[in-house]
């Protein structure tokens, strides 16, 4: 995979400073920090907003979209890989790819879906630039899932339902999670879901906020 040199405010001084300011913030994963400090989040926005790419901030991108906080996809990263390492991950919201991306860099095979088309075209342009031959991306509705890959040891939202989607269990290995952030616009928790062979286990990571996980397709 590439890593495009950055210079100024994408320099690798500028990636490190943001990587310390993770372990600062208690992300513990080396593997993480590594893909986070590989990935060129710059590369994921628009030019204009390049000189920001490495604050650890939510920015924004097109279709009132948004690329999260690197933080939160730390976070959410660490969760991914807690106890065992998942081969296969379904991703809802691809987005601008990054998050996508960070896990392409750890995860065998990555799948994502995102509603908006323009969005799919974009990331995916963006995954064959950098390299990545293991993440796969189409346009749907997320709360479909993408049945026809499934199961998958792990699902992850970028973008938050106001109430648990407990069907997209169904696309679950037994003993995968699905890792989302649920609430509306005033309070969400990133929850942790684990999928069991009579039911599921649930957990509280913590507050986030995210976009909402909407239904449908915008083409």
């Amino acid at each position: 995979m590439i890593s495009p040199t950055g210079i100024g405010m994408t320099s690798e001084r500028t990636r490190l400073r943001l990587i310390e300011r993770l372990r600062q913030q208690n992300i513990k994963n080396e593997s993480v920090l590594d893909a986070i400090f590989d990935v060129p989040r710059h590369v994921f926005i628009d030019e204009a907003l390049a000189h920001r790419a490495y604050e650890d901030t939510a920015l924004p991108i097109s279709h009132g979209q948004t690329i999260s906080q690197p933080w939160v996809v730390a976070k959410m990263t660490e969760a991914v890989l807690s106890e065992i390492l998942p081969e296969k991950v379904l991703e809802l919201g691809t987005g601008s790819g990054y998050q996508a991306a960070i896990l392409g860099q750890l995860v065998p095979r990555v799948f994502s879906v995102e509603r908006i088309d323009l969005l799919t075209k974009q990331a995916r342009r963006r995954f064959i630039k950098l390299g990545y031959r293991n993440i796969r991306c189409k346009t749907g509705d997320g709360f479909q899932g993408w049945a026809n890959e499934a199961p998958f040891d792990v699902i992850i939202a970028t973008a938050a339902p106001k109430e648990i989607p407990f069907a997209l269990l169904d696309q679950l290995n037994v003993g995968g999670k699905m890792i989302l952030p649920v609430g509306d616009t005033k309070k969400q928790e990133l929850v942790a879901i684990e999928k069991q062979h009579e039911g599921y286990q649930q957990h509280q990571l913590g507050e986030v906020y995210f976009v909402p996980l909407l239904e449908g397709v915008v083409r």
